[in-house]
């Protein structure tokens, strides 16, 4: 009798109680996802309640600067996406709605031949490639490749540049960036579209939101 129920205790009695603490972990885990969504949307909310009046940080002062790149930091510590260049939601018809780049701010050009329409890049990480689109006035454009250099990470090699839209000028060899996507989203029914945030090699910081998924570079 005793053999028997040390039998039953060695191969089945042990492992019962775990059970419970399985289901627990479990709950646990549900919550644990459950709050960090909540946490995402909390904080996407405030990052576009911070950059909407900044005209895409054009008229951002060093103080908004700061307190938009803590914030943004914030969402990337919880980014929800971490291989970016893999996920298809990176594709299609970004829309620029800050930067702390002066040159596509154009804070050095005249007020009247600074960007005043929206400002798009487009990405398609399936064929590597990339153009970035300005509107109105001046329309230019310019085409790029893209190689991967991590997980997140390309090298950008600018190929074309369209001046006006119309006129293309070839981008010398020297024309190179680097661009790391630092976060990524996976649901856009938060704020009614995805957001990337991403950082290039001049510590420069781009806070983008997806237009279009169809358009193609």
């Amino acid at each position: 009798m005793q053999a028997r129920l040390s039998s039953q205790v060695a191969f089945g009695g042990a492992i019962r109680p775990a059970r419970p603490a399985r289901q627990a972990v479990k709950t646990m885990a549900v919550f644990g996802l459950f709050n960090t969504t909540a946490k995402m949307a909390e904080k996407k909310e405030e990052l576009l309640e911070a950059i909407a009046p900044l005209k895409r940080g054009l008229v951002a002062s060093e103080a908004d600067r700061e307190r938009i790149d803590k914030l943004a930091s914030q969402l990337e510590r919880l980014n929800p996406t971490k291989q970016p260049l893999a996920s298809p939601n990176l594709n299609g018809q970004w829309e620029l709605l800050y930067t702390t780049s002066e040159s596509i701010l154009g804070t050095s050009k005249p007020a009247f031949l600074r960007p005043s329409g929206p400002i798009y890049q487009i990405i398609d990480a399936n064929t590597l490639t990339a153009r970035n689109k300005e509107t109105a006035p001046l329309f230019n454009q310019v085409s790029a490749e893209l190689i991967p250099v991590s997980k997140s990470k390309v090298k950008v090699q600018f190929k074309e540049f369209k001046i006006l839209g119309l006129i293309p000028v070839k981008a010398p060899e020297s024309a190179v960036g680097d661009l790391d996507i630092t976060f990524l989203d996976t649901d856009d029914s938060a704020n009614g579209s995805l957001l990337r945030i991403s950082r290039g090699n001049k510590s420069n910081l781009f806070i983008l939101r997806m237009q279009n998924p169809n358009v193609k570079p």
